[in-house]
């Protein structure tokens, strides 16, 4: 049972347009979270806003980004300067009766805040394992552990899960009563949902491995399973 605060709107982090699909308990800002492999990070670089795809992994209220140290974006969000994290699902594609209530079914968050930068080393290592084990659970473990050099070249962020807002959608379409009374039952318009889902593949083994290497069990249980 997740016990943490429940969500605490900001001007920033208050969902206004379609506010009835907010979400305001953080176990579904967790789950939105936890179920996602990738994310957005919107940062100013300069005079202009840049937004790019990172990896990311969460312990407890914390998210962990991480990238090269000679990343324009990741330095300029090192600097305590506002950012935005987003992470989405598309569930499904909504066809209504009317193209003005054609949708998507989704699950969205957006993290505000400052990224602060991991100075510390244990913090460092313990950021680095939970991308790890969020991207590839079992990793950590059983590979090498980054060296001296790796860790110089790798940049830690971590960035606070306070200010953040969830939506979710869900359902079948919300057509206006005129489109569904009026509708021709002899040739009505198909409204309905077409679900969309991500799935991990069979394995693809690196071919320098030695012939007949078996797919560790940390690989196998995850193949052909949904990808959030």
């Amino acid at each position: 049972m997740d016990t943490a605060a429940p969500l605490s709107p900001t001007a920033r982090s208050t969902v206004r347009r379609g506010a009835k699909r907010a979400r305001t308990d953080r176990a579904d800002l967790h789950a939105v979270l936890d179920a996602g492999l990738i994310g957005h990070l919107g940062v100013q670089v300069g005079d202009a806003p840049v937004v790019l795809p990172t990896g990311y992994g969460r312990h407890g209220d914390t998210l962990y980004l991480h990238g090269s140290t000679g990343a324009a974006t990741l330095r300029a969000a090192a600097t305590g300067a506002p950012v935005c994290f987003t992470v989405t699902h598309l569930d499904g594609i909504v066809y209504a009766r009317s193209a003005f209530h054609h949708s998507v079914n989704y699950r969205c968050a957006v993290v505000h805040g400052a990224a602060r930068l991991v100075t510390d080393p244990d913090e460092r290592l313990l950021g680095l394992e939970v991308l790890t084990e969020h991207l590839a659970p079992g990793s950590w473990a059983a590979t090498r552990r980054p060296d001296r050099k790796e860790l110089a070249a790798t940049a830690v962020l971590a960035l606070d899960l306070a200010e953040a807002s969830v939506k979710i959608r869900t359902g079948p379409p919300g057509d206006d009563e005129r489109d569904v009374e009026g509708a021709d039952a002899a040739d009505p318009v198909w409204a309905g949902v077409l679900p969309v889902r991500a799935v991990l593949g069979e394995p693809e083994p690196c071919p320098l491995l030695p012939p007949g290497a078996a797919v560790p069990p940390r690989v196998a249980a995850r193949a052909l399973s949904p990808a959030g």
